[in-house]
């Protein structure tokens, strides 16, 4: 049986303090508290469509504003994966999806590279989603990106619920990483690049 890859990650800064516990070969189960519960939901229906398991707890300073408690969660789930893939010998590293979220639909692709690269285009125009600042989801991706040092690319196509749009991102963008994190079959133990280094 194939050992699975986990890590584990605390963060501490002046503004979050993030403890969180990864299995990339999980079963789809989560423990998430952020103090944002819209947050949390896409955090959630993330762990679920990746087929990880999660659990992440951030104490962050909600009293100033939501930023530093997204972008830092982005980058310790970020560096989560990194830390879970090693050295990245057999993986697929690069995956991409598209999601249907009723009328909307959302494309992601990643890249684990070794290098970071973020774009995001939510088509978000409202502030808020629930409880959530929603500018504040670009933020999250290129948190991850930094923290992954992957390239993170990801298109609300079309769609009319800013719910849905978010919603469809998170899971296409999980789905396209468990197709990254995945290990290469046919090329065994290889490095899939011809740098010789991720």
């Amino acid at each position: 049986m194939t050992k699975k890859r986990t890590a584990a990650i605390d963060r501490k800064t002046g503004e979050t303090e993030i403890h969180l516990k990864l299995t990339i070969e999980g079963a789809g189960r989560y423990k998430i508290s952020t103090g944002i519960r819209f947050f949390d939901h896409m955090l959630e229906l993330f762990t679920r469509h990746g087929a990880f398991d999660l659990d992440l707890t951030c104490k962050g300073d909600l009293d100033v504003d939501q930023h530093h408690t997204v972008e830092d969660v982005g980058i310790a789930l970020g560096e989560a994966f990194d830390k879970a893939l090693g050295d990245k010998r057999g993986i697929l590293r690069a995956g991409y999806f598209l999601m249907t979220m009723d009328e909307t639909l959302g494309l992601a692709a990643i890249d684990l590279s070794g290098r970071t690269a973020s774009v995001v285009k939510t088509k978000v125009k409202t502030r808020l989603v629930g409880d959530l600042q929603s500018e504040l989801v670009e933020d999250f991706f290129e948190g991850f990106a930094r923290g992954a040092r992957a390239n993170v690319h990801l298109k609300t196509v079309y769609g009319r619920s800013n719910h849905h749009k978010i919603e469809a991102l998170f899971k296409a963008f999980a789905r396209a990483l468990r197709v990254a994190c995945s290990r290469d079959k046919q090329l065994g133990k290889m490095l899939p690049s011809t740098k010789g280094l991720l």
